[in-house]
């Protein structure tokens, strides 16, 4: 053979028919925030080291306060709860020293009287801003047992108001007074109707609808803030009542003239009235402060760690 010469090329084989598909685009890569993330998986043990984080972050929540605000909070409770069972005591002794005490007898309808003011006092006042002050004193309670108490605080209230009104429509029939005449019965037969009207409707309301507590709970949600202000408007009502009844009292038993001089009966009736004040204030001041209610991450926090 010519070492020239070229040899041919050996044929091809011939394509076969599932061969002869189309090529393939180029692959398009997609962006990867269009893809959704990945599912998280929650480990038990990871679930107690978030429990633990979102406690830790609670305590820190409750250390930002400080202690001026801690300070400023027991101050103002202390002073409310002091002067709440002081104007109680202080209209027991007023009672005792200058009114010869108490008593439910014809022979001397004076001291059925007596129960008025010492029983309006400590219904209106003392037992009605303890069942105020609760929502800012049971921090620590469960939700259910401080309305509980706060129920179990207007009944204590309710009997104090209803016999003490009793014993002043008694003595005003034996004695031939009018009833109903004056701006302190006025006063005092709303903040009565009030009182009434918002035991029932708390009663009902936020404890025995508690029976259907899913079915029930945006009425409930939805009345809260109604009967927080009516029982503020009834709280004021009844300090208005106690003053303005307390200023009846000290004219016409001591008379004008005599109660110009300031004797010591006018100086005690008096500190019962700035005491009244001195409560109103105080726990209106207490009901404004949004930083001395209980905080509602906490209510999160425990659903939250009692899930996981």
């Amino acid at each position: 053979m010519d070492s020239n010469s070229v040899s041919p090329m050996p044929e091809l084989a011939p394509i076969a028919e599932f061969d002869k598909s189309p090529p393939s685009p180029p692959n398009e890569e997609v962006p990867m925030d269009d893809l959704p993330p990945p599912p998280a998986t929650i480990t038990q043990s990871e679930g107690k080291k978030l429990k633990v984080q979102r406690s830790r972050s609670y305590d820190s929540e409750e250390h930002e306060r400080g202690a001026c605000e801690w300070c400023e909070y027991a101050l103002v409770i202390t002073l409310a709860c002091i002067l709440l069972i002081g104007v109680s005591a202080l209209t027991i002794f007023w009672i005792f020293f200058y009114r010869e005490g108490y008593a439910w007898a014809d022979e001397i309808p004076e001291k059925q009287f007596n129960l008025h003011p010492t029983l309006m006092v400590a219904g209106f006042i003392t037992f009605s801003g303890f069942s105020v002050l609760l929502y800012r004193i049971c921090r620590c309670f469960r939700r259910i047992y401080v309305k509980l108490l706060h129920a179990i605080f207007h009944a204590l209230a309710f009997p104090c108001i209803v016999i003490g009104f009793l014993a002043v429509l008694d003595f005003h029939n034996k004695t031939g007074i009018k009833n109903f005449y004056s701006l302190h019965s006025w006063i005092g037969l709303v903040a009565m109707g009030l009182f009434g009207i918002q035991y029932a409707v708390g009663f009902f309301s936020f404890l025995l609808l508690l029976i259907c507590n899913k079915g029930t709970a945006g009425f409930r949600a939805s009345l809260v803030p109604v009967h927080a202000a009516f029982g503020i408007l009834t709280f004021v009502l009844g300090v208005a009542a106690c003053l303005t009844g307390l200023t009846e009292k000290a004219i016409f038993t001591l008379g004008a003239e005599r109660y110009s001089g300031l004797p010591d009966e006018g100086v005690i009736i008096n500190a019962i009235g700035v005491a009244s004040i001195a409560i109103l204030a105080v726990i209106m001041y207490i009901v404004s402060r949004d930083k001395f209610r209980v905080a509602s991450s906490r209510e999160d926090h425990i659903r939250v760690s009692v899930d996981l």
